[in-house]
């Protein structure tokens, strides 16, 4: 019934020349002969977003610097917890040796192993030597992989160098199947 209303007004505006829509030769012809139209212009259009001083979108500012720059934290620093959710941590001390598997988020140590522990001793000749150092590597990644972690990164602390026994740690986690990024500063 709507429907039919809809048709007859149509038709009635037509004046009874039998088109079905009201539209006039001329727009159609305009239309097809490549002339533009004169239909009002978007309400976005491009010299809405230029600025008068440079021509360049009002909403870019070349020179933006953060409030605080000493404390501006990249994005970077805001995902590698992420990211990288497990570190490693190695302490080596003239007696002992011991290495940990941390999860950043949660503070949680997923894995850990040291020379100090009586299993270990008993089977070890000096708990601070190079073998020693490759045992607690060998051991740390058997517990990471127990836990199922399977990549980590390090980074040395600042007096720490990346040499001897704590290379000879990271490289036999390396050797046995966990994946290690070393960060080097």
């Amino acid at each position: 019934m709507m429907l039919s209303r809809i048709c007859r007004k149509l038709y009635d505006h037509t004046q009874g020349r039998g088109e079905i829509w009201p539209l006039s030769r001329t727009q159609l012809k305009s239309f097809h002969g490549g002339q533009p139209s004169l239909a009002p212009r978007s309400f976005f259009g491009v010299e809405d977003f230029l600025d008068d001083d440079n021509s360049r979108p009002y909403t870019y500012e070349r020179g933006k610097k953060s409030k605080n720059p000493t404390k501006h934290i990249s994005f970077k620093q805001r995902t590698v917890a992420f990211m990288e959710p497990f570190t490693l941590d190695v302490f080596i001390s003239k007696r002992f040796v011991s290495a940990s598997l941390t999860h950043r988020v949660t503070c949680k140590q997923v894995a850990v192993a040291g020379t100090n522990s009586n299993d270990i001793k008993a089977v070890l000749k000096s708990r601070s030597d190079i073998p020693a150092c490759l045992a607690i590597g060998r051991i740390l990644a058997d517990r990471a992989r127990e836990a199922d972690v399977y990549t980590a990164s390090y980074t040395p602390r600042e007096r720490d160098k990346f040499e001897g026994k704590i290379r000879a740690v990271v490289q036999s986690l390396i050797d046995n199947g966990i994946d290690i990024k070393v960060y080097l500063d």
